[in-house]
């Protein structure tokens, strides 16, 4: 069986890519109130410890996920930063037990329960409803350089 994607559907697919991972990985923390660029080099770092324990069978770039953005708003209110890192590292405790569970049970049932014809398009409209509120914080948050300026 031939998995190869067309150029069409590889134009596709990265189109789909590019609102999830710029969602995920820049407005996320933005809204979290941590700064993008750490996220990106974390995520970076992420993707490529995922590639080599998966000797590269799944290509994917490793992100925020906006899941979780209610819960991490809340958190920064009721606990500050410390909260939010906590609630991090209990996510990825989640996420472990999660892969072992489909290390020990394989991947039928995920497949089964998340098709990648629903997954898709949920994933791309969590992207462009989330644009609108991107591009009002960059209007309203944007810092200008004054070095930048002459008079």
């Amino acid at each position: 069986m031939n998995n190869a994607l067309s150029p069409a559907r590889k134009t596709i697919v990265g189109v789909q890519f590019l609102f999830v991972a710029f969602g995920a990985t820049v407005l996320m923390p933005l809204l979290a109130g941590l700064d993008p660029a750490t996220a990106l080099f974390s995520a970076g770092i992420g993707a490529l410890i995922f590639h080599a324990v998966t000797k590269g069978k799944v290509p994917i770039f490793l992100g925020s996920s906006f899941a979780f953005i209610a819960p991490i708003l809340q958190s920064i209110k009721e606990w500050g930063l410390q909260g939010e890192l906590a609630g991090f590292a209990g996510v990825a405790v989640i996420y472990f037990i999660a892969s072992a569970l489909i290390r020990w049970k394989g991947t039928k049932f995920l497949t089964h329960l998340f098709p990648p014809v629903v997954v898709g398009p949920v994933i791309i409209l969590i992207g462009l409803s989330l644009a609108g509120t991107a591009v009002d914080m960059s209007k309203d948050n944007w810092l200008l350089d004054s070095s930048c300026h002459t008079d």
